[in-house]
């Protein structure tokens, strides 16, 4: 007897197994799963062993299904509006682990390089040595793992909702996705001291702002895609909203490995005045463009700021938007 599955893409297992067998994995999993070193030591181990990591194959084919099967457990029940909110806690697992490991694998980057540096040649001495860069290099890789998977699953989590997906919070940065969301602090103070590392952009400037509820993210989309074909090595700078517009933006640099720069305002700092003070810091750095969708006066302050500026800007009322389509919720993000 052949059992039914949940989904409605494939009536049965057997039909499940007829598609994997024929799929083949992406080049991004062969890199992430299949160009591993010979040895590892795994967290709680100190021995270096000969493990293999899953099959290229199998690890795309099942990082999809759970995200899949999330929307197809609960399509048409009641639980359906629960579905969205469970897929992105999901990539959002894998987003989180991957932060870990990238903390593990630059604590041991910089153990490793003091190592180095020491003028010790003693055996005991070089097999240490050994064992940290095996160490190193298996975190390394690990990371590289969960961020491939987890680039994928946020793929997966767009094609089921139709709206990207993005973080809440933290750096995103992997081989696939090389978003960086910094703190708007360190970044001044990179670019004051000309700093060149992957953490402070330095490419042409272009802000964005806009207001807390938005719907319509594929106008923006599109035209941050037609500044990004002018403006090639852009650095994306948002006002460091969680949803809406802001949310939008991070996701489309998250989708086409844009840096993303996220101003928040210093309230604790200016009080009330922190957000207009923000906005001229924006103007300050002189960026080649912007895209300011209708918000509050934030947004209108910003627009009029960036304006005399004499800095290119977009502007996007919220009427300009596509209809909302039925059953999708008004708020992104």
């Amino acid at each position: 007897m052949t059992k039914e599955t949940t989904s409605r893409r494939l009536t049965s297992f057997a039909d499940l197994g007829e598609a994997y067998r024929e799929a083949t994995a992406t080049p991004e999993f062969q890199a992430a799963f299949g160009d591993v070193g010979a040895l590892s030591i795994v967290e709680g181990s100190s021995e270096r062993q000969e493990l293999d990591m899953p099959e290229p194959m199998q690890a795309q084919h099942d990082c999809a299904a759970i995200i899949a099967t999330v929307f197809d457990l609960f399509r048409d029940t009641r639980l359906e509006t629960s579905a969205q909110a469970i897929a992105w806690g999901i990539v959002n697992s894998f987003h989180h682990e991957a932060q870990k490991l990238e903390r593990q694998e630059d604590d041991l980057a910089r153990e490793l390089g003091d190592m180095a540096r020491r003028p010790d040649m003693s055996e005991v001495f070089n097999s240490e040595l050994e064992e940290l860069q095996t160490r190193t290099q298996t975190v390394a890789e690990q990371r590289a793992a969960i961020e491939c998977m987890r680039d994928y699953a946020a793929e997966c989590y767009r094609a089921e909702t139709g709206r990207p997906w993005s973080a809440a919070r933290g750096t995103k940065v992997s081989s696939a996705t090389t978003a960086s969301q910094i703190a708007a602090a360190d970044f001044l103070k990179a670019r004051a001291t000309a700093h060149r590392e992957q953490r402070n952009p330095t490419g042409p400037l272009v802000v964005f702002s806009g207001g807390p509820v938005w719907h319509d993210f594929q106008q923006l989309w599109d035209r941050l895609d037609q500044i990004k074909e002018r403006v090639p090595h852009m650095v994306l700078c948002t006002t460091a909203q969680r949803k809406g517009c802001d949310a939008i933006a991070a996701a489309w640099a998250a989708s086409r490995g844009v840096q993303v720069v996220a101003f928040t305002p210093e309230t604790g700092r200016y009080g009330n005045r922190a957000g207009f003070i923000r906005n001229e810091k924006l103007a300050g750095l002189r960026p080649v463009e912007a895209i300011v969708c209708q918000g509050s006066g934030i947004q209108s302050n910003l627009l009029d700021v960036l304006k005399k500026a004499n800095v290119p800007t977009h502007a996007f009322r919220i009427d300009g938007q596509a209809p909302l389509q039925e059953g999708k919720r008004q708020n992104w993000g």
